[in-house]
C-alpha cells in the first residue's frame, strides 16, 4: 500500500495524560504535514486554535477514556459537548463491566444514549477492548454495538493491561459487522508491517501514535 492511501487510513493519535497544548498543536502540523485522515485527542484540548489543521484532516475525540466506567449520561455530555467544539468523530470506551456481565441490551443503550446526543454526521466509533475478551464476547459486544448505532467498532484504548489490537480481533470484528461498519485497530501500532497485517485482517482504520514512522516505511 502506498504511503498517501495509507496515511488517509490513519488517526495520528496523542492520549497521554501529560500532553500540553503545545503537544497538540505539534499533533496538527504533523498530521498536516503527513496528510492522514484525522487526529485524535483528547476533549480537554478542544476547541482547537483556527488554522491548526486543514479541513481534509478530521478531528476525532476519545469519551469515556480510558476506563470506561463513567455514566452514560456523562458519556453522552463529553460527546456532545466535544461536537459543540469542534469534533468530527467520537472514539467512545464501552462500559467493560456490561460486556463481562452479558448485558448485551446495557451495551446498546449505552451507545444508544450517546449516538442520540451528537449529530448524525458525526462518526462514533466505540472501543471494545478486544484483548479482555473471548470471540464469543467480541462477536456479541460487536453486535450490540452496532444495534446501538455505531459506525466503527475499534479493538483498544492502548491503556488497558490486556494488550492493543490482533489479527484474530480485527478479523473476527470485521466477520461479525460486515462491510458496512467500519472497523479502527489501535493499540501497539507501530510500524509499516503492523499497519499492513491488520488492514488485512480487515480494518478499515488505524490509530497509531508512531504515524510518521509508520508512513516513513511506506516510502
Amino acid at each position: 500500500m502506498d504511503a498517501r492511501t495509507l496515511a488517509l487510513m490513519i488517526d495520528h493519535t496523542l492520549l497521554a495524560s501529560e500532553a500540553t497544548a503545545a503537544d497538540v498543536q505539534q499533533l496538527c502540523a504533523e498530521a498536516v504535514d503527513l496528510q492522514v485522515g484525522a487526529i485524535c485527542i483528547s476533549p480537554s484540548m478542544l476547541p482547537l486554535t483556527n488554522g491548526f489543521l486543514t479541513a481534509f484532516v478530521k478531528t476525532a475525540v476519545v469519551v469515556g477514556f480510558p476506563s470506561g466506567a463513567h455514566s452514560t449520561a456523562i458519556k453522552a455530555a463529553e460527546a456532545r459537548l466535544a461536537c459543540e467544539n469542534g469534533a468530527h468523530e467520537i472514539d467512545m470506551v464501552i462500559n467493560l463491566a456490561l460486556v463481562s456481565s452479558a448485558n448485551w441490551s446495557g451495551v446498546t443503550s449505552e451507545v444508544a444514549a450517546v449516538r442520540t446526543a451528537i449529530p448524525k454526521s458525526v462518526v462514533l466509533k466505540i472501543i471494545i477492548e478486544s484483548a479482555l475478551w473471548n470471540a464469543e464476547q467480541i462477536v456479541a459486544v460487536c453486535r450490540a454495538t452496532v444495534e446501538g448505532g455505531a459506525d466503527f467498532v475499534k479493538t483498544s484504548t492502548g491503556f488497558h493491561k490486556s494488550g492493543g489490537a490482533s489479527i484474530r480481533a480485527v478479523q473476527l470484528m470485521r466477520q461479525t459487522v460486515g462491510e458496512t461498519i467500519g472497523v479502527k485497530a489501535s493499540g501497539g501500532i507501530r510500524t509499516y508491517a503492523d499497519a499492513i497485517v491488520m488492514i488485512e485482517a480487515g480494518a478499515s482504520r488505524i490509530g497509531a501514535s508512531a504515524s510518521r514512522a509508520i508512513l516513513a516505511e511506506a516510502q
